[in-house]
């Protein structure tokens, strides 16, 4: 697999309204971990659909992995022309640092916000041009945007045999779990 789709709940589906959040490492280590097996199998991109959330968190772990797997490259591939236009300064301001940390940025629709259709374009590319997906989602936590994505990622496992790798709130504590520990251990000497 060259190309991988990673993408997943935005942050306001998961409580999170900034960036220091105490749970975004985590995830950013879980997707990290997820990573490095595909990046030694052979993975050249990381892309994702760049929305606030996992989709950036997943740009991050791209980026800081780049320093031991300088072959991997990361692109963001937004459904609208500058989708962060409405955000908070500081969400815009972190999106302008992860834009400088990417390969490549492009948007499906040179205009700003029109309606769904741009989304459903988006989704059309991004599944197109991909070989798997990395899907942070756990649906036994509620329904929520990535509901979606995972249906139509299923669906394309089944006819095409799409790759469709998850990440669930399990991994995500466990990674949570094995830092403290770490941390509980190294305190202790």
């Amino acid at each position: 697999m060259k190309n991988l789709l990673v993408t997943g709940y935005r942050a306001h589906e998961l409580g999170i309204y900034n960036n220091k959040h105490k749970g975004i490492p985590y995830i950013r280590k879980a997707i990290e971990g997820r990573l490095i097996p595909l990046i030694e199998d052979g993975l050249e991109w990381v892309i994702t659909p760049g929305q606030y959330g996992v989709d950036l968190w997943a740009c991050e772990a791209a980026i800081s992995l780049k320093s031991q797997y300088p072959q991997l490259k990361c692109s963001i591939i937004t459904a609208y022309a500058h989708p962060e236009e409405k955000w908070s300064d500081e969400k815009k301001e972190y999106y302008q640092q992860i834009l400088r940390g990417i390969d490549y940025y492009a948007a499906v629709s040179k205009d700003t916000y029109q309606g769904s259709w741009q989304f459903k374009a988006r989704d059309e590319l991004l599944f197109r041009k991909t070989e798997g997906i990395l899907l942070v989602y756990d649906e036994d936590s509620g329904e929520a945007s990535p509901k979606f994505v995972k249906e139509r990622a299923l669906k394309k496992h089944m006819e095409e045999g799409y790759h469709y790798i998850s990440i669930g709130s399990e991994e995500i504590q466990a990674v949570a779990d094995e830092d403290r520990s770490e941390t509980d251990f190294y305190d202790s000497l």
